[in-house]
């Protein structure tokens, strides 16, 4: 599995929608997760930086696994997620910041149809709250933004999970380039 893993977190970084250190990718596994170790290059993934965990209690392993393993946890706890991506992707974390309101309505046609509305919801890195949230949020959405931290994408497969983070990302490119629009000049 760290295989596929590795295969999905070299396209995060390759296509800009994570940089090589920021970011986390999680699968369920019957009764645990695997997850990506805390300070993991996600372009250079091996067997060693791919950490088992429990699902329903910590245990020894939470200390070396990603500072989020409390927020996949509970998004897998409470939601039928069996693969989870997080990125800090570019227009997502800039729309996050920007935006006041609690959802993002995509504009383009494609994001309004495979992600109807996205949510933006707030918590610390690793905190409690924000696994509560994240969890609400993707027992009802493919994927969440987090405000200041970028995106939670779901799905059943690592590559829905991918294609969610992609979409988000796309659907927040086009908004803010539709809020930004350039005068006769070229300039914002």
């Amino acid at each position: 599995m760290w295989r596929e893993i590795n295969r999905f977190g070299r396209k995060l970084v390759e296509y800009g929608l994570a940089h090589s250190h920021f970011g986390n990718i999680s699968v369920r596994t019957g009764d645990g997760l695997l997850i990506t170790r805390s300070g993991s290059m996600l372009d250079e993934i091996d067997e060693n930086m791919v950490v088992h965990c429990r699902l329903y209690q910590e245990d020894c392993f939470d200390t070396i696994a990603s500072s989020e393993t409390i927020v996949h946890r509970r998004i897998y706890q409470q939601t039928s997620a069996l693969a989870i991506i997080h990125v800090h992707s570019p227009y997502a974390v800039a729309l996050s910041l920007l935006s006041e309101e609690e959802y993002l309505v995509p504009r383009d046609t494609e994001s309004k149809y495979f992600l109807h509305r996205i949510p933006l919801v707030t918590g610390g890195v690793g905190s409690a709250e924000l696994a509560a949230n994240l969890a609400g949020a993707l027992s009802q959405h493919k994927a969440a933004i987090v405000r200041g931290h970028g995106t939670f994408a779901a799905g059943k497969i690592l590559e829905e999970a991918y294609v969610n983070t992609c979409s988000v990302e796309h659907a927040c490119k086009v908004h803010y380039l539709c809020t930004n629009k350039t005068t006769g000049d070229g300039t914002l």
